[in-house]
């Protein structure tokens, strides 16, 4: 049984009367408007409602950049049941009419207030960015049909004012052991925004293939985006057994403009990942003379940490990760670029006359410091490019980066010094958002990393760590969960580990603290799911089996 017939045929066979996203004719209009996600600060309903129909117009003003929007409110209206709106540049009017208006009075950015009545509906934000989130509230009240039979939309009368508890709310994709089509990286990038994070990781280059087009370095393409074969089986399992099947692909540079600015207009960033020192095998077989030996090396077919790294001793390979950030800068706009900095062996560099000469010339007490030395001269380049480095918690090792963020995922000890260094933090420990790990019993799993992380756990975790002070603690900018692929091989195996848990720790980092409360959520949950349904996303049901009683 595939992994998309795991997902689908279980909880039908368990609970077919409970499944998530099927609801009676009478089920109650206005209760199902207080089933959002994530939970707003504050909501009030209303008596009465307000029916979207064919005169209704998208009021919007032009001075303040809404077109955007504005734009896809029209689309995602469309979508959902056939109506295409006009769109009025102007001040809303009181009755039939959806205003879009950046209200400066609104502190945070990605604030919002929404406001249904029985004559129309308002999304003030205090940023274009918060007017979006405001959509995405209204897209939750919208009744749940299927197709677009009808014509009409009848809203529930609200009063909602909502903003983010965190600044930074990300989702992370491994497409270096694993490929992934462009059409599905927008889909991804739509299921971040429905669920108002605001962050994309897009982890692009590894040990089992790079996947970005360096147009100055087309061998990274040519050789380091394919691997000869792939592990069959967990990595732990031995003998070690393979497909003996040509494994790759890699985005151009038009792709990857097409996924940038798809992402910009439902107000997700995209944070790019060019691993280094180390998980940097496959650029290594395209250009040999950026190691320590000279290999000869390979793409690597199999997982785990490899002691092939970039050799710290040579200018060339400074030369070669600068031409390539350069590319990758003018790519991307936003102003950070991850650069890795996990699990590079230091075997090499030991024995390397290069390394050791850098050590010496630079006056470095070990290969600890001369990691800190690589990260430091990368970050120095990027400053002067006007961009900042994020690398995993390793880059502490040897003394941090003057102006690096730290992504701690070794559990929280890690963010919990660099917050103390007053650097900012990212959280993301494994035990808590690690999405490739078992959500289920193994037995009745398809193959994973290994760990196990239940919805629940996600949705209990708490980003900020008691041990550190209030002042500590504003350095952390928020969290992100995971998706490593080295047993995620399909859209609908990555689907089926990501959603919901993502959807928990979505409600975790933008609501407040004080009204988390899981059975809740569930409960939400199930009414919120039509909306993955809709989009035909392939996510797991175990909560929906385990609390049925509940449901």
């Amino acid at each position: 049984m595939n992994i998309k017939q795991i997902s689908r045929f279980l909880p039908v066979l368990m609970m077919f009367s409970l499944l998530p996203g099927c609801f009676s004719p009478e089920e109650n209009r206005e209760q199902r408007s207080l089933n959002i996600i994530p939970k707003p600060g504050e909501m009030v309903k209303k008596e009465g409602s307000f029916t979207i129909n064919r005169k209704t117009t998208i009021v919007f003003s032009e001075n303040e950049s809404l077109l955007k929007e504005a734009n896809y409110l029209t689309d995602l209206l469309n979508e959902y049941s056939g109506l295409k709106l006009k769109l009025i540049t102007d001040n809303p009017k009181d009755k039939n009419t959806i205003g879009l208006i950046v209200n400066s009075n609104i502190v945070n950015p990605e604030g919002y207030v929404l406001k249904v009545t029985e004559n129309g509906i308002t999304i003030e934000g205090g940023s274009p960015s918060g007017v979006f989130y405001g959509i995405q509230t209204l897209r939750q009240l919208l009744p749940h049909q299927t197709g677009k039979a009808k014509a009409k939309l009848q809203v529930q009368s609200i009063e909602i004012k909502d903003e983010p508890r965190f600044a930074y709310r990300g989702l992370h994709l491994d497409v270096g052991r694993h490929f992934f089509p462009v059409e599905f990286i927008k889909e991804y990038i739509d299921l971040i925004a429905l669920h108002k994070m605001n962050t994309f990781h897009w982890h692009l280059t590894e040990d089992q293939g790079w996947r970005i087009e360096i147009k100055k370095y087309p061998e990274l393409t040519k050789v380091g985006a394919f691997r000869k074969e792939t592990l069959k089986g967990h990595w732990g399992k031995k003998p070690r057994e393979y497909d003996g099947e040509r494994y790759g692909g890699f985005y151009t540079q038009e792709e990857i403009k097409e996924v940038v600015n798809y992402a910009l207009e439902r107000n997700v960033t995209i944070i790019p990942e060019i691993e280094m020192p180390g998980h940097s095998l496959a650029a290594l077989a395209s250009y040999p003379h950026l190691g320590c030996t000279g290999g000869p090396y390979e793409v690597a077919t199999h997982w785990g940490v490899f002691n092939d790294v970039y050799c710290a001793g040579k200018d060339s390979v400074f030369i070669f990760l600068e031409d390539v950030l350069d590319e990758v800068i003018a790519l991307f706009p936003g102003k950070y670029i991850h650069i890795g900095g996990d699990e590079s062996p230091k075997h090499n560099w030991k024995e390397c006359p290069e390394c050791q000469a850098r050590i010496k010339a630079e006056g470095l007490k070990d290969e600890h410091e001369l990691q800190s030395y690589f990260i430091k001269r990368i970050e120095a380049y990027l400053l002067s490019k006007d961009r900042y480095i994020i690398g995993w918690d390793e880059i502490l090792e040897g003394g941090l980066a003057p102006e690096a963020t730290v992504m701690s995922w070794r559990g929280e000890a890690g963010g919990i010094e660099a917050a103390k260094q007053n650097h900012n933090v990212i959280m993301t420990p494994n035990k808590y958002v690690y999405l490739d790990y078992y959500q289920a019993e193994p037995e009745n799993e398809p193959l994973a990393i290994g760990g196990f992380l239940t919805l629940e756990t996600i949705y209990n975790y708490e980003p900020l760590p008691d041990t550190l002070n209030s002042e500590e603690q504003k350095y952390i900018l928020g969290a992100q969960a995971n998706v490593w692929t080295e047993y995620i091989s399909t859209t609908d195996y990555a689907e089926y580990m990501t959603f919901p848990r993502a959807t928990a720790l979505a409600e975790v980092l933008w609501s407040p603290k004080k009204d988390r409360d899981f059975n809740d959520f569930t409960k939400r949950l199930k009414s919120f799911v039509y909306h993955l349904d809709r989009l035909d996303v392939n996510y797991a049901k175990h909560v929906f089996i385990e609390n049925k009683e509940e449901l």
